[in-house]
């Protein structure tokens, strides 16, 4: 599988993570699926929910953000096709709770947010045992 993601909306989401920082910061994927490959067409960031003392490594958001999303990407034609959220001083790879928490066949990118400035970002996909995250290519694109 491969994910494309064009460079304007890498941006986006490197500037809202680098605004959440020094906490952990997030958001949806909006996209389609094409063939073996999934092309994200926007992001929405939502605020992060967890008990301020934990943000500087934990990010939530609520039911209500899931259900209002899964509704916005229908209105529009898209598929809630995963979750982003960064890793402040940390490298841009799932954590242990992360896996924990995490979805089946749901896309996964992480930024990697190094003193205030992103500076890497990985897409991932929880394997079918849940044992663990593959990691996923991804394209930036020009257009």
């Amino acid at each position: 599988m491969i994910v494309e993601i064009s460079e304007q909306l890498k941006h986006v989401i490197f500037a809202q993570m680098e605004t959440t920082f020094p906490n952990e910061g997030g958001g949806f994927l909006l996209g389609e699926h094409e063939s073996n490959k999934v092309r994200i067409v926007d992001v929405i960031q939502v605020e992060n929910v967890f008990d301020s003392e934990e943000q500087y490594h934990r990010y939530a958001m609520t039911p209500q953000n899931w259900a209002q999303m899964e509704d916005t990407a229908d209105e529009r034609g898209l598929t809630l096709i995963g979750y982003y959220h960064s890793h402040p001083d940390s490298p841009a790879i799932p954590s242990e709770y992360d896996r924990i928490h995490a979805l089946p066949n749901f896309i996964y990118i992480i930024s990697s947010v190094m003193n205030g400035e992103a500076i890497d970002m990985r897409v991932w996909l929880l394997k079918d045992d849940r044992s663990a995250f593959s990691p996923i290519q991804l394209n930036v694109t020009t257009s």
